[in-house]
Parts: C-alpha cells; sequence; structure tokens
C-alpha cells in the first residue's frame, strides 16, 4: 500500500506478522537496543529492520545495521534517505537514494479511532473543523487517525532535513478525499514555523499522500530537491 503512495525512484518493503521478515535475526547493536523490551516490541523492531534491509540490496546497498541516531531517528547507510513504521502485525521501510529525494517520510496505523482525548491535545481548531466536515461527508474513514498519521508522516519528513523537533501544533495539515470516492487522497502540510533549506529555497510546506485498506491507513511525504516557490 505505501509503495503506491510514493515516486518510483523509492523502495518500499513491508511485511505483515505472518512474513518471515518478522523473526529478522538482528545485529548485536540492534540488540542492545531492545535488550529490556517486550517480545511484541522486539519483533516490530526487528520486522521494520528487515524490511530496510531488504531495501538496502533492492538499491545495491549492502545490508547492514539500522541504528538510532537523534530523537531515536534511524540512521541510514551514506547515499540513502528513508523511513520505518510498525503497527500491530504490519512494518514497513522506504529508502531512496539522496539523489533522487531530500527526505521521506511513512507511517501506517490501525484504521481505527484515535484513543478518547488525543485529537484535543495534538489537533489545531482549523484542523478539527475539517475533520468533522470530512467525517461527514465521508463517515467510512476514520479522519482523526488519518490525520494523526499525516503528522507522524511530516515529523518523519522533516527532522532529516532541520535535526529539530517539529510540535503538532506547528503543522496545519489539510487532507483531501480522491474525487472518485476511493478510501485514497492526498494531504498537504503547511509549516508554521520557519521551514528547511532544500535547494537553496525554504519550504514552507510538504505534500503527500494516504490510503485506507484491509484494516490500515497509511500516509508518505516525499520532499523532492527542487522545493516550489512559495
Amino acid at each position: 500500500m505505501i509503495e503506491e503512495l510514493l515516486p518510483e525512484s523509492v523502495v518500499v518493503v513491508e511485511a505483515h506478522r505472518d512474513d518471515p521478515l518478522w523473526d529478522t535475526p538482528l545485529y548485536p547493536a540492534e540488540e542492545a537496543l531492545v535488550a529490556r523490551a517486550v517480545t511484541k516490541r522486539r519483533r516490530e523492531f526487528a520486522a521494520v529492520r528487515g524490511c530496510a534491509r531488504r531495501a538496502m540490496e533492492k538499491l545495491g546497498v549492502p545490508a547492514q545495521a539500522v541504528l538510532s541516531g537523534e530523537r531515536g531517528a534511524p540512521r541510514w547507510p551514506a547515499g540513502l534517505a528513508g523511513s520505518m513504521t510498525h503497527c500491530d502485525g504490519y512494518g514497513a521501510a522506504a529508502l531512496v537514494r539522496r539523489t533522487d529525494l531530500a527526505s521521506l517520510g511513512i507511517d501506517a496505523e490501525p484504521h481505527a479511532p484515535l484513543p478518547e482525548g488525543v485529537g484535543r491535545s495534538v489537533f489545531l481548531p482549523a484542523e478539527t473543523e475539517r475533520l468533522d466536515l470530512l467525517a461527514a461527508r465521508r463517515p467510512a474513514v476514520h479522519w482523526d487517525r488519518l490525520l494523526f498519521s499525516a503528522k507522524e508522516s511530516v515529523y518523519k519528513a522533516w527532522f532529516p532535513l532541520t535535526g529539530k523537533w517539529l510540535d503538532f501544533s506547528e503543522a496545519d495539515i489539510t487532507l483531501r478525499p480522491h474525487p472518485d470516492g476511493t478510501a485514497t487522497g492526498t494531504l498537504r502540510a503547511e509549516l508554521l514555523v520557519p521551514g528547511p533549506l532544500v535547494g537553496g529555497r525554504r519550504v514552507r510546506g510538504f505534500d503527500g499522500r494516504w490510503a485506507v485498506r484491509d484494516g490500515l491507513l497509511a500516509t508518505a511525504i516525499a520532499v523532492p530537491h527542487a522545493a516550489p516557490q512559495a
């Protein structure tokens, strides 16, 4: 599903609970990161690294450990940019050569409502108003969870470009459903703080896509090198 949301230059590998990738052997340095984690967390951690290693190989890069850098962001081999995500029974990694994209971010979530109270703490008033309109028009989609996922993808695309924290309240995201009625669409994140410089231009926002299928929802952001003019 995530592969359909990103440019062809991006390699995406996904794994579901019964996939052998769910039991990917970890490198010693990776083992140390989850030494005290519960089994569920260890298996999810292993699954996304298995996906990442397979994606590396598809890009002609030897499979290697994926360790955590500042704020837990994955540290990729030289020349690659990427993003990983996992939720209950699902994991994915997306990798691309830095010559093709400046950054990317992906997120997957169960297609279910957000826990009570979460939306009030992370959504802007304007976002909440738009969610209400979307829910009235297309009630089959859990728009609150989709917006939460979009904010996660935005942050994952933002951080490698800036090395800075981005609060949920610092990006105003608009979700747009596809006019054909399918559970797919686009998203636009307007940054409410100064954006990163990409290709010598200040990025004012990020564009992405989303989809809902088989009990999951996914969002993806691809940041091109040539940032559009404001």
